[in-house]
């Protein structure tokens, strides 16, 4: 299994994150068309209002124009005329008092020739046609309004005009007693209102939503991401846990058939080495009696420990044995190795030192194992100084691990063979069988332990192991 197989795994994982993603926008631009339509609502409902007010101010005024100008001025004058300064005075003040305490803009009056009569603005008194498609309406008698935007396009396009005007047209007709507006139509009242600050206020409003909108999308989209990093980071772990025991497991497997060959190999191998080793020990002895300066002898018997100890190598590699727990001595082990080196560490002026707790070293481990994992540490470290050196050893107990760091004083190790050193029968030495380190993986790996190779700051290099004090069951 590869790495490309373990993030087909989380593929899925990556479809619902990618839905849910899409989604959320999908929810969001859900929502922003929802504000528009609530705003367009809100406009049309304020622009109904407004025309609302504009029929009450118009029907009062109306009432107003009739009552206090248009019997009155009959009355005195015969017919209205408001060239004449007197009538337009009192017109003027009539539409200005019923209109004061209202929010109007402006107040045009279209005779039935459709010129304006009367209005707030003097400059547009007598002007012909203005009154457009809505002034025929209200003369037909129909109420109507139109909404008046000024600004540039821009504004006008996103809804924030400069200024809105709503222009409302509304009959004024004579009225009869007690009956209310039911006479003829005498003209017609056109009513300006400003309403740029109702519409500012709903804009602002709407801005305010969609703000809103963004706050509360921006923090669900936060929680999702950190949601979706740490599932995708969960199922990269129990990828990665999986890759990594699909890789044991692969591994067992090539060592079970490789130790089934090797056990197979050495068994073919031993017995005959084990004739030509006694034979040649015998021999030894018989020509000891008729030419004892021969050194053939020794040869084969030299060669052929070597090779059975080669043979052994492959063996511990290829079938490492399960270890057998009981509670053992850790600095005691350690001890062992280095009486055992002592021929060697005074012939080629080694020097140990050991670090340990003066708490007990007890833990739970195979003695005989560690023994060899141990001594194989020494051997590598007193070859990496061939003229002799100290070799540090400490020893760390905390919170149920041992740790144990062994420095020597050598080259060190290149850094283009630091992630070689681990494969088998790979060697940097004229002899050897490259599995040293091997064997010393595995039966740290085999106590649930680990073990780390790195160089020092200055020289030489750092062998890390990690043991549990107690394997689990």
């Amino acid at each position: 299994m590869n790495i490309k197989n373990s993030t087909e795994k989380i593929k899925p994982f990556r479809l619902v994150k990618y839905f849910a993603f899409i989604s959320l926008i999908l929810i969001f631009i859900g929502l922003l068309i929802l504000s528009v339509l609530n705003a367009h609502w809100a406009k049309k409902l304020e622009v109904k209002k407004s025309e609302e007010y504009a029929l009450l101010l118009a029907e009062n005024l109306n009432h107003q124009i009739f009552l206090k100008f248009l019997i009155p001025v009959t009355l005195k004058y015969g017919k209205i005329q408001l060239r004449i300064p007197e009538q337009f005075e009192r017109m003027d003040m009539v539409v200005r008092s019923t209109l004061h305490s209202f929010n109007v803009e402006m107040v045009n009056i279209y005779d039935m020739t459709n010129t304006i009569s009367y209005s707030f603005d003097k400059k547009i008194i007598g002007k012909n046609n203005a009154g457009g498609t809505g002034y025929y309406n209200a003369v037909s008698g129909e109420s109507n309004s139109r909404l008046v935007q000024n600004g540039n396009f821009l504004e006008i396009l996103l809804g924030f005009p400069k200024k809105r005007m709503l222009v409302t047209l509304v009959p004024l007709r004579a009225e009869k007693p007690l009956s209310g507006i039911s006479g003829p139509v005498l003209g017609v009242v056109e009513i300006f209102q400003d309403v740029t600050e109702d519409y500012k206020q709903i804009f602002k409003f709407q801005l305010l939503i969609i703000i809103a909108y963004f706050v509360v999308m921006s923090v669900l989209f936060s929680v999702l991401v950190l949601v979706v990093k740490r599932g995708e980071g969960i199922i990269q772990k129990r990828a990665l846990h999986e890759l990594k025991l699909k890789e044991k497991l692969n591994r067992a497997e090539r060592l079970s058939s490789l130790g089934s060959m090797v056990a197979g190999i050495s068994h073919e191998i031993r017995n005959p080495l084990g004739v030509i080793r006694s034979s040649a020990e015998l021999l030894k002895k018989k020509m000891a009696v008729f030419e004892p300066s021969s050194s053939i002898p020794d040869i084969i018997i030299e060669e052929s420990s070597r090779l059975n100890s080669i043979v052994t190598d492959f063996l511990n590699y290829a079938k490492p044995r399960e270890p057998d727990l009981t509670l053992c001595d850790l600095n005691e082990i350690i001890t062992k190795n280095i009486k055992y080196l002592s021929t060697q560490i005074k012939d080629f002026k080694y020097m140990f030192e050991v670090d340990c707790p003066e708490k007990s070293s007890e833990i739970m481990a195979d003695s005989s194992m560690l023994y060899q994992a141990f001594l194989n540490i020494f051997l590598n470290a007193m070859q990496a100084m061939p003229d002799g050196g100290k070799i540090k050893i400490k020893i760390e107990f905390k919170e149920g691990v041992v740790k144990v760091f062994i420095d020597d004083q050598g080259a060190g190790i290149p850094e283009n063979m630091l992630k070689k050193i681990w494969n088998p029968f790979f060697t940097t030495k004229d002899t050897g069988t490259g599995l040293g380190l091997g064997i010393i993986k595995n039966i740290i790996e085999a106590h649930g332990g680990s073990v780390t190779i790195a160089n020092m700051h200055k020289y030489g290099a750092r062998v890390s192991v990690e043991l549990p004090v107690k394997m689990e069951a």
